[in-house]
């Protein structure tokens, strides 16, 4: 059975079991938990995934607030777990910190880089699988309005915002792109409310098909859609269960396979950096049957011609990190 340990403030200490193996691994939540239905619930299905195919059992945490993060790393190293993977970017300052004090202990960030002999960084190329997500926008959009909201103002999630807009403008050229961020502090990943606000807000605007990129927050832009009538796009794990028939798709980010790869690896862990796109199956889109209905074969077909060129690299996604730059928006 798997171990739950939980923060239960800033000043909270790790509640330790004793006799667990020093090799189990240990998987650290970001903030929004690991039932956000996506980001975190993703890497939470890895560990999952991991555990029923080995039997193995893994320590996990859920981050309650910010002050925790390197107090959190210290003790699952002090308390043998290895490797440790962690979910978000906003553990590099703490990893950088920690790592060199525990040589022998192997880790894993994802969405970010840190240079260190133990560490393995996954980063994932969002920009190409939100390019996709863009064109299919792009293809179903009556009014030639979308819109894309965005968790936390950062690189990264413009990243995702410049990927979908270049999609959307593959199809549409005149399409108007609705851009929104939820917030600048790392709240903007848990608020559902303020999600539909700025959904309906961009429907107000003509927007008929709406990209969440915001975590927790997203739940709230996919609910104000279907309620609204109109169409959303869900982010990172396949979302087109929660709302059948308004969910057009779902990005898909394979925060899954990075965990149930760093487990897999243990010990072994291989360190440097991980990238992962469309050529080795880290992004891409989702299909199933409840949103069939909802996508026509020649838009699939479409979408699938222009993933092929991806791979193949005749067709070069612009990043938004290399330059802080978006040829087909502005934020």
């Amino acid at each position: 059975m798997t171990l739950m340990k939980h923060f239960l403030g800033a000043a909270a200490t790790l509640a330790l079991t004793a006799g667990v193996a020093a090799a189990e691994p240990a998987v650290i939540f970001d903030l929004g938990g690991k039932f956000d239905k996506s980001f975190n619930e993703a890497a939470f299905n890895g560990a999952e995934r991991w555990a029923q195919e080995t039997g193995g059992t893994y320590k996990e945490l859920e981050m309650q607030d910010e002050a925790q993060r390197e107090q959190a790393l210290r003790r699952l190293a002090e308390a043998g777990s290895n490797p440790i993977v962690m979910t978000g970017f906003a553990f590099g300052d703490a990893l950088t910190k920690v790592a060199p004090d525990f040589p022998d202990t192997k880790f894993a960030i994802i969405d970010m880089v840190v240079d260190a002999p133990n560490v393995k960084s996954v980063v994932f190329n969002e920009h190409e699988g939100s390019y996709l997500v863009g064109m299919m926008a792009g293809l179903a959009s009556k009014t030639g309005t979308v819109g894309f909201i965005g968790g936390m103002d950062i690189p990264l999630i413009r990243k995702f915002g410049c990927g979908y807009a270049q999609g959307v403008k593959a199809v549409n050229p005149d399409a108007t792109i609705v851009l929104n961020m939820t917030g600048t502090t790392p709240a903007a990943w848990n608020d559902p409310v303020k999600g539909a606000e700025l959904a309906k807000g961009q429907k107000a605007q003509g927007a008929d098909v709406i990209y969440a990129a915001a975590g927790g927050t997203g739940v709230g832009v996919l609910q104000a859609a279907a309620d609204e009538g109109i169409l959303s796009i869900g982010v990172d794990s396949n979302q087109n269960y929660m709302h059948p028939g308004s969910v057009l798709t779902s990005m898909l980010k394979r925060v899954d396979n990075a965990v149930y790869e760093a487990f897999k690896e243990g010990t072994d862990l291989t360190p440097g950096i991980n990238v992962m796109g469309l050529a080795n199956d880290g992004v891409g889109y989702a299909m199933d049957e409840h949103n069939a209905a909802l996508v026509t074969a020649d838009m699939q077909a479409a979408v699938d011609a222009a993933a092929a060129k991806i791979k193949s690299g005749e067709l070069v996604v612009h990043d938004y990190m290399s330059d802080n730059t978006c040829p087909a928006a502005t934020f």
